[in-house]
């Protein structure tokens, strides 16, 4: 990170925020869902979100095991959770469209495949931050606020992002989870930073706008353009304006909309 002690603060959700490339889907489930038709499981976003959100809550309960995982083992891991929870309690029509792979060598070589899909397409996403993190490092505090795993500080380090936050409140890590405001204070306590001075930029509306907004913080809104979870916020907010449009979310969450993390560069939050 900078040297320069900045006066504000710009708070950055991980997933779907700055670890997902721009045409890609936001959400973890929608990006796994692109990736498991790639390897030729051809599963329903519905018929997914039954194992993700089954590896997901395994994986909060399991920090203390994943605590080391670079981005790698944590895919891995998740794919692997995922997968076996659908071959033993999803529907017959999930089942039938799982087997066919689940012989022999070959799920573990689809659960492969799947992972360094997904991870090649975290690792894009994560550069194309790197270049606009350096850029705005040298005149704003910069910290990480994620419902993550416990281990949010390695993936990041991993990826040579370390250097430019001062804080990365990992929601495993903290025992607090988005959308409780306790996770938005504690980056800015240890930041050192108003919640005046500082914005949130996130792809939620519910996790990440809506709560911090609460604290006072100014948030920003990083809308996507064809995925789901994206799509559900939208209709959410159908009135959302261009990113100078202070306030131009329908229910009134975001102050400014943008569609890619390098608008921040030209954005001023706070008022004179």
């Amino acid at each position: 990170m900078s040297g320069v002690r900045a006066t504000r603060a710009l708070l950055f959700d991980f997933g779907g925020t700055l670890d997902c490339p721009r045409d890609a889907p936001r959400h973890w489930l929608d990006r796994f869902l692109v990736h498991y038709r790639g390897a030729g499981l051809d599963l329903t976003r519905e018929q997914l979100d039954l194992g993700f959100a089954h590896a997901t809550r395994v994986a909060y309960r399991s920090t203390a095991s994943i605590r080391n995982f670079g981005l790698a083992e944590l895919v891995t891991y998740l794919v692997s959770l995922q997968i076996g929870h659908l071959r033993r309690v999803g529907s017959a029509a999930t089942r039938d469209a799982i087997e066919p792979v689940a012989s022999g060598f070959r799920l573990d070589e689809t659960v492969a495949w799947i992972a360094q899909s997904f991870i090649a397409e975290t690792t894009r996403g994560m550069a194309e931050s790197r270049a606009v993190l350096a850029r705005l490092a040298p005149r704003l505090r910069l910290g990480v606020v994620s419902n993550f795993y416990g281990n949010l500080d390695r993936v990041i380090e991993e990826a040579g992002l370390s250097e430019y936050f001062g804080v990365i409140v990992d929601s495993s890590r903290s025992g607090i989870f988005k959308p409780a405001p306790g996770i938005f204070t504690a980056a800015l306590e240890r930041l050192g930073i108003a919640a005046s001075a500082a914005a949130m930029v996130g792809d939620s509306l519910d996790k990440d706008c809506a709560p911090a907004r609460a604290l006072g913080i100014a948030t920003i809104w990083l809308r996507g353009t064809d995925d789901g979870h994206a799509m559900r916020d939208t209709r959410d907010s159908a009135n959302a304006q261009s990113s100078q449009n202070r306030g131009g979310a329908e229910r009134g969450v975001a102050d400014f909309t943008i569609e890619s993390l390098a608008e921040l560069e030209g954005l001023t939050w706070w008022t004179e």
